[in-house]
Parts: C-alpha cells; structure tokens; sequence
C-alpha cells in the first residue's frame, strides 16, 4: 500500500480526463473539471469507498462553498488518515483555493492510493446511498442523474419486427435527416505532456538551487572561522555574500577594497628588499678591503689623492 508516493512516480503522469473518469465512475457523479472536487467531499467518500464504513459521512457537507465549510472536510479527512495511519500531508490551504495543478496531484495521489487498496473495483460499493447522509448530498445526486440517463439512452434503439403484410415504404415520405456533425473533442494529451515537462523543469531547478545555496553557505561557515575572519579578502567575500540588491559595483568595491590593502604591503616589502641590498652591499665592501694587503691599500689611497678628492688636504 503507497501513501508516500515520489514525484517521479508513475501516479503524476495520470493525464487529466482520465482522473475525472475515474471519479465519476466510482462516485456516480458529473465533474467536469477536476478543481471541481476542491471542497474535499469528494475525496472523503473516495476514501470511503476504499475503506467502506471508516469516513463518517454525515459529517461530510457536498454543499460547502466556503474555505470555511471546506476545512471542516479536510479535518474529517485528516481524521481518517490519521485513522488508517496515512501519513500524507495534505496541503489544505492549496487545496481549498481551487488551484488546477494542486488539485490535480492530489487527485492522482488519491487514485494510487485507492487503487492500491481496491485494485480499482468497488462493485458493492453504493456512493448514491451513502451520499444521502451527507449534507448536500442528495442535490449532487441529482446533478449526476441526467448524466446517468444519457447514457443509457445513447444505447442503440431495439428493432421490432414487422407485421405480416405491412410493406415499407421504397422512398421516404419525410425530407431526408441532415448527418449530426460530430462534437469537437478537445485533445488534452498535449496539455498532459506540457504539464509533465514543467514538472520536471521545476524539479531540475529546485535541486540546482539547493545545491548552489548549499555552496554558499558553506563559504558563509567557512568566512566566521575566527583566525581568517578579519582578513581583507574575507571582508569583500562577505560584503558580496550580503550584498542586497543586484549591483555591479559591489564586486568593484570589493575589489578595490584588496586592492587598498595590497599597496601598504608592497611598499613595505620594497623598503625591506632595498635596505636589504645596501646591507649586504656594504659586507662585500668590508670584506674586500680586508683582503687587501698593506702595499694595495696605500696604492688606493695615492689613487684617491691623486684623483683631487676633497678628503684629502695638501
């Protein structure tokens, strides 16, 4: 027995008319269109059929036309599942609203269902008789009976065998019947293939999202570690991540912002290079001179003196 069912499952693939076909030949009744069912007594004697006895249907109102009277079918509703252990959760406020594609999956979930149960039969099962007991129940009775009418008249008539000496006419008396053009019948596969194509749109894009969101905050965790919290490359992650409006400018600023930081630390690093360089510059000066021998040394300075070097006094 399913009472969770996945979204990928075979039961939201049920086209539209067959749902209504479906409905109307267990219940007896006339819908010709599935939000039609969004009271929720529709559903409490579908359940009732599957389980017959378990729904109290004198609390069931076929006449309620407010969400309030509404509500009070679903919580009979819910009491039954809640009764044969059926943990769906039934999306009440969606429901009630008569929205065409909740009331669809629903509905399809109700079919699985009760067809899991049953096998899709309910010989012994009267639904005129156990509406009467609802509120509203009769009228939609006889809503549903012109229905039932036309289609026993749609059997073909019975011929009746002609007297002994009654001859047919060879021609007919009467004008000759013009040919019933046939009723446009409205091809709702196309719908049906559209509708599942959505679905599975709108599946693909909310696992999409889930995972990118879930990368996002992965970064946010990772950005309130207290070690690299106060880095200035963090502070530009954050100032993306929190940014509220779509603007171009952000990623700007957040760059300038590294870009600021980056300056002092280069002309540091440069100060510290060039003073580098002089320090060893003078070692390698220090350590020549004493390589020098004494003759060499009073060589340079001759060299200095000649060369008028404003050291050197005469």
């Amino acid at each position: 027995m399913a009472t969770n069912i996945g979204m990928m499952d075979g039961a939201y693939f049920v086209g539209r008319s067959e749902i209504l076909a479906w409905i109307n030949s267990t219940l007896q009744l006339n819908l010709s269109k599935v939000e039609e069912a969004c009271s929720g007594a529709v559903h409490c004697q579908l359940m009732d059929a599957a389980h017959p006895g378990m729904v109290p249907m004198h609390k069931v109102n076929f006449d309620a036309k407010s969400e309030y009277d509404m509500i009070q079918n679903y919580k009979v509703l819910q009491d039954v599942f809640n009764k044969l252990k059926i943990t769906k959760h039934i999306e009440v406020s969606k429901l009630v609203k008569g929205r065409p594609l909740d009331n669809l999956e629903f509905m399809q979930w109700m079919k699985r269902y009760c067809d899991s149960v049953s096998g899709g039969s309910h010989h012994n099962y009267n639904p005129m008789e156990r509406r009467e007991a609802c509120k509203g129940g009769k009228e939609a009775s006889k809503k549903s009976a012109p229905l039932q009418s036309a289609r026993g008249s749609t059997a073909a008539p019975k011929s009746h065998p002609t007297r002994r000496g009654d001859v047919l006419p060879a021609h007919p008396t009467g004008p000759p019947a013009k040919a019933a053009k046939p009723s446009p019948t409205v091809d709702v596969s196309a719908y049906d293939k559209q509708i599942t194509e959505l679905k599975l749109t709108m599946d693909s894009l909310e696992k999409e999202r889930d995972f990118y969101f879930a990368k996002l905050r992965d970064i946010e965790i990772l950005c309130q570690t207290p070690s690299i919290s106060n880095l200035p490359v963090v502070d530009a992650i954050k100032k993306i991540l929190y940014a509220v409006e779509e603007d171009v400018s952000i990623v700007e600023e957040s760059q300038a912002m590294l870009l600021n930081e980056e300056k002092p630390t280069e002309d540091v690093e440069e100060y510290k290079t060039q003073k580098r360089k002089s320090i060893i510059n003078i070692d390698v000066d220090v350590a020549a001179s004493d390589t020098l021998s004494p003759k060499q040394r009073v060589s340079n300075a001759t060299d200095v003196h000649c060369s008028g070097s404003p050291l050197m006094t005469y």
